[in-house]
């Protein structure tokens, strides 16, 4: 039977001091996720299971590395953490997996299922891709070298879920144990021995359609792939100290997902067992994140990745995507970089707290008066203008065409930013957040068939 890894979320050292994460109600993220992980970490044992308790000093980073260097096959890494959303009505359990992984999709069902049979108070938010997440990717998820899942279990900023996580969490402690004993017997049920006699199932690879001369091969039900077909396609792995590396074989391999950092698109076909990868440097030649340039999804592909994403979101907004594309293309904005700034703004239009649908405001843009709720537009159409002109003000010094709606256009040092990744620090106070705006656009081009 291998063994489990449990990291409590946050509460380690992040640029020299102490990560409590999430705080509502008098308590912590990191409080709470403590308190949970030492009563699941004795339940576990109790049935027989060896157990390591990742050390609450370490940073994230930290925590990965010091499971990587004890993990042995068959092992498998949970990480606990709770929701947070400025909305307080959010609520709910979730299991996040590594994209494009179907076995470790199972894996997280099953430990949402133990979870909820013991809390059925607790809603199901469901089991989702890594890729779903505000940055694109989860490290815990993708540089942990043995399966691993990561669990949100409820939000903290939410009454009723932070009431449970306080007052029932020997029942969440069960059932997330009883989980991670299922998870532990299913993994250790496909196990493959030791690592020196151990033996990996050969792939086929097809990039951008053509079959590649050579085989991969699957790890913990993940794809790997010669390092030579990184090289290929002119993305420097080997200075990248983060990236899973293998040598099997006499041969160098890596995590296929890893290329999604680099427009790579990742996906499994199980028919053929086949890891399918498509560069969108093909189809959208120059650089994905250059603010000006041209659009490549139609209207359709906009509208289907809206409604994928909200149910909702096109009832009070139908022409939202035709907006965008008209508005962005008189500019000459890449009008899907604009609309994918707009999902993130507004969460898929849901709003939030700070902005109201009848702002029209889009681009969460503030006022020049200061105004606490941002600036108000009186049309959908004129609430897409101004957010078009602003991001026209920090990546071009061409003029304007249309006349200016944009409030803070003039505030601008013009140009300053002509790539996504720079709007960090300017737009948004979050350094993450041109990353957070890329991971959507990766998600809109792959839902369209473009990567």
């Amino acid at each position: 039977m291998g063994r489990i890894f449990i990291s409590a979320g946050h509460g380690g050292l992040e640029q020299g001091g102490r990560d409590l994460g999430a705080i509502a109600g008098s308590t912590t993220e990191a409080q709470e996720m403590i308190l949970l992980r030492d009563q699941i970490v004795p339940e576990l044992r109790s049935r027989g299971f060896e157990v390591l308790s990742v050390p609450d000093d370490l940073s994230s980073s930290q925590t990965i590395q010091w499971i990587n260097v004890r993990s042995r096959p068959n092992d498998v890494a949970l990480e606990i953490h709770t929701g947070a959303f400025s909305n307080p009505s959010v609520r709910g359990a979730s299991v996040y997996y590594i994209s494009n992984n179907t076995e470790r999709k199972n894996h997280a069902d099953l430990m949402l299922l133990a979870l909820l049979r013991r809390l059925p108070q607790l809603p199901n938010r469901g089991a989702k891709p890594d890729t779903t997440t505000g940055v694109g990717n989860l490290t815990f998820c993708r540089n942990t070298t043995l399966p691993s899942l990561l669990m949100e279990v409820g939000y903290l900023t939410n009454p009723e879920d932070r009431t449970l996580i306080q007052t029932r969490r020997r029942d969440m402690a069960v059932g997330i144990a009883d989980g991670l004993a299922a998870w532990s017997r299913a993994v250790s049920g496909t196990g493959s021995g030791n690592g020196s006699t151990v033996t990996y199932a050969p792939i086929n690879i097809t990039i951008n359609n053509q079959t590649y001369g050579e085989q991969g091969i699957v790890i913990n039900s993940n794809a790997y792939i010669p390092i030579d077909l990184a090289d290929r396609l002119g993305i420097d792995l080997v200075s990248v100290p983060s990236v899973r590396r293998v040598q099997y074989r006499g041969v160098v391999y890596v995590k296929a997902i890893e290329l999604r950092d680099y427009n790579i698109s990742v996906s499994w076909d199980s028919s053929s067992r086949t890891v399918i990868l498509r560069s969108i440097l093909q189809i959208c030649p120059g650089q994905i994140d250059r603010i000006m340039g041209n659009g490549h999804t139609s209207e359709v592909q906009l509208m289907m990745f809206l409604k994928a994403n909200n149910d909702e979101a096109l009832t009070q907004f139908p022409d939202l995507p035709k907006l965008y594309r008209e508005e962005a293309s008189i500019e000459g904005v890449n009008y899907d970089i604009a609309f994918s700034q707009a999902m993130v703004e507004t969460n898929y239009l849901r709003f939030g707290s700070d902005l109201k649908p009848s702002q029209n405001n889009f681009g969460g843009l503030g006022s020049v008066g200061g105004d606490p709720e941002g600036a108000t537009f009186p049309s959908a159409r004129l609430g897409v203008r101004a957010h078009i002109q602003q991001l026209k003000a920090y990546a071009s010094l061409e003029p304007l065409v249309q006349e200016q709606v944009s409030p803070r256009f003039r505030f601008v040092t013009r140009g300053i930013a002509p790539l996504v990744d720079q709007l960090g620090g300017r737009w948004s106070v979050d350094l993450q957040y041109g990353t957070r705006i890329l991971a959507v656009l990766r998600r809109l081009y792959e839902s369209a068939g473009l990567l």
